[in-house]
């Protein structure tokens, strides 16, 4: 059986490493992973090309709301995200699922306890934001206030919140003042921006001791958000740990067996050099 992560661009992806690993950990030996760069105007060539070998797809950025339309069916929490991050063939039909919520909570919930009266803050309002999300109202956080440039347009957090029944403050930047007391008071603080973006703000606060922190961006690491987190006391978070448990469900997805989490967390750690994930 074959498997793929697709995007754009996708050379950077250590997916491969965590399936590869999970496969020769179960046994899987005729199975493989691979990346595949696919442009925005190829989506609907490839995903029509998906054949009976295949045993599911990966899907990363710049694809993630365009693959909806492509599919035969989806699940309720990537309905209600409004973004895909897996296809997984059953004969003729093609599913789409979303691990990315699965990979949040679990990065969170296994390296701290977050109170039930949380106040929540995400920065970013795309994609991951809407992820995150719904991520944070399955850890049921008291309240969440969303940071952004901007709030509108297709596959922005205001659809989501719609469609999960789960509202946040939106606080622009531009209203820096306010920004900050989020990001001082804040007990769970979710970067979901490219790299280097939260260095801005970064500069500008200092988190509380006992917070959570996850940044989703995890290359460098540790980003200059997880170091602040680092010498205040918080809870750092990986994005690692993040990419981690979202590929543990897709093995799951696709193999239809339980992921060997420790093994392909072993694998991640000897491909990143880092210690501790």
């Amino acid at each position: 059986m074959r498997a793929f992560v697709i995007g754009q661009p996708i050379a950077h992806s250590l997916s491969p490493v965590l399936h590869e690993a999970a496969y020769e950990a179960l046994g899987l030996g005729d199975w493989s992973f691979s990346r595949v760069e696919v442009a925005p105007e190829q989506l609907e060539e490839f995903v029509s090309s998906i054949s009976s070998d295949v045993a599911g797809v990966a899907v990363t950025m710049p694809h993630k709301q365009q693959v909806m339309g492509l599919l035969d069916a989806i699940e309720p929490l990537a309905e209600g995200v409004g973004a895909v991050n897996t296809i997984v063939p059953a004969g003729k039909v093609l599913s789409g699922f979303n691990t990315d919520v699965h990979g949040i909570v679990k990065a969170i919930s296994e390296n701290a306890q977050v109170p039930k009266d949380a106040r929540a803050v995400i920065l970013g309002a795309r994609a991951t934001a809407s992820s995150t999300l719904a991520a944070l109202g399955q850890l049921h956080v008291g309240s969440i206030a969303t940071v952004a440039r901007s709030f509108a347009g297709p596959g922005s957090i205001t659809f989501a919140e719609t469609r999960l029944g789960l509202a946040t403050e939106h606080v622009p930047w531009r209203d820096e003042e306010r920004v900050v007391e989020e990001l001082r008071s804040g007990d769970v603080i979710v970067s979901t921006l490219p790299t280097g973006v939260a260095d801005y703000w970064a500069e500008r606060f200092v988190p509380k001791s006992g917070s959570v922190i996850l940044d989703v961006s995890y290359n460098p690491w540790p980003s200059k958000l997880a170091k602040l987190g680092m010498e205040a006391g918080a809870h750092v978070v990986s994005g690692y740990s993040m990419l981690l448990h979202q590929a543990c469900l897709q093995v799951e997805l696709m193999t239809g067996r339980s992921a060997p989490v420790e093994a392909m967390r072993g694998a991640l750690k000897k491909a990143t050099m880092l210690t501790n994930l």
